[in-house]
């Protein structure tokens, strides 16, 4: 039986919006019939990844024109995170199955007004959390879940990076657009937090500050107000504690992500890239190390298709599977939410230089 196609716009097609569009052409059900985008370069870029496939898109200044304008089945969300808010309380007037970029809104208080929307909505909604689909961080993640580690004690995340790329406008200079770096960049991490560890924080200590890039970078007159690297750590309720190590100018570094976890009976980690897991079960002392080593391999289409390990492909793969019904939404909009706070917490914490409780960015004890 042939699949039945999935009509879907794309909200904003700067860098990850061609990132989407570039890997759902790998879904043969997926079909990019609309897209939206004030900024005709943007527009350009679009048509020119879709290539043949363009000559029927319809191009829209806005998601209300290609709401009204284009019958649709599923929305892809990738304009810049201060826009969010406004896309998505559009998108929620509709019944159309939502995936979201993270962070889910720029504001904490924009993101609690979502979910309370989104309760409602009939459609799939989907936050854009890739690093949970990168296959060996998805290896990874399914074997602590499955005890390999024992009782979870302490996670530990490294991502060591290039700095922000240039995005149109320079939109990604300013905390006020993305919500700071703990909120752009690494409410990736502080998802996979929760997702691995189970539980919710409860108090975050974040020490960061903007020491190498963008200090001699103004727009209209303005210095950027960007950390650039930090180290965070976040307690959970249930006990576990969660670390993050930040470097936005170690573009020389051979491993962009590391991630271990230390249970009471063993060590897992894995790196990316290569995507290697490395198994380090507890030993007497003295003792031969019994260490395992496993290379997950990746679909080389899906790694070309983008530059997050070939987790937009699988990530859609599971969004396509949860609007059919085949599959459940693996990350709603609470867990946004979330994610965003935690981001939240720690920019208070860098800038106020204090332990920040989550009740104080959630506004619940």
């Amino acid at each position: 039986m042939a699949q039945e196609s999935i009509r879907i716009g794309i909200v904003g097609t700067g860098l990850m919006g061609l990132e989407h569009i570039r890997s759902l052409q790998l879904s043969p059900e997926a079909q990019i019939v609309a897209i939206a985008d004030p900024v005709p370069l943007s527009q350009r870029w679009a048509r020119d990844e879709l290539g043949a496939r363009a000559a029927k898109l319809a191009v829209y200044p806005d998601i209300r024109s290609m709401l009204a304008g284009s019958a649709l089945d599923a929305v892809i969300i990738a304009s810049p995170n201060h826009t969010h808010y406004e896309v998505l309380m559009a998108a929620l007037e509709t019944d159309l199955h939502i995936l979201c970029e993270k962070p889910l809104c720029s504001r904490v208080e924009d993101a609690a007004r979502i979910v309370a929307k989104a309760k409602g909505h009939r459609g799939v909604f989907w936050v854009g959390m890739e690093y949970r689909f990168m296959p060996p961080a998805a290896a990874f993640i399914e074997a602590v879940q499955s005890g390999r580690v024992g009782r979870l004690i302490m996670l530990s995340m490294r991502e060591h990076r290039f700095p922000f790329l240039a995005k149109v406008g320079d939109w990604n200079r300013f905390s006020r657009n993305t919500g700071g770096t703990m909120v752009e960049k690494c409410c990736h991490f502080f998802d996979l937090m929760r997702h691995i560890v189970r539980a919710e924080a409860v108090r975050v200590y974040c020490s960061g500050a903007m020491d190498v890039n963008h200090l001699d970078e103004r727009y209209g007159g303005e210095m950027p107000d960007i950390l650039d690297n930090s180290y965070t750590i976040v307690d959970f309720a249930n006990g576990a504690r969660a670390m993050l190590d930040l470097s936005m100018f170690a573009e020389g570094s051979e491993r962009q992500e590391e991630i271990a976890a230390i249970g009471d009976s063993a060590k897992l980690e894995v790196f990316i890239p290569p995507g290697e897991l490395v198994f380090s079960p507890r030993v007497p002392l003295g003792a031969a190390k019994a260490i395992e080593r496993q290379l997950i391999v990746v679909d080389a289409e899906a790694m070309a298709a983008g530059s997050h390990f070939g987790a937009t492909y699988f990530q859609h793969r599971a969004f396509l599977a949860a609007i059919s019904g085949t599959g459940p939404v693996q990350i709603t909009a609470e867990d946004g939410y979330r994610a965003m706070a935690i981001g939240a917490g720690a920019e208070r914490s860098a800038r106020e230089h204090r332990v920040v409780e989550m009740h104080e960015i959630m506004g619940v004890e």
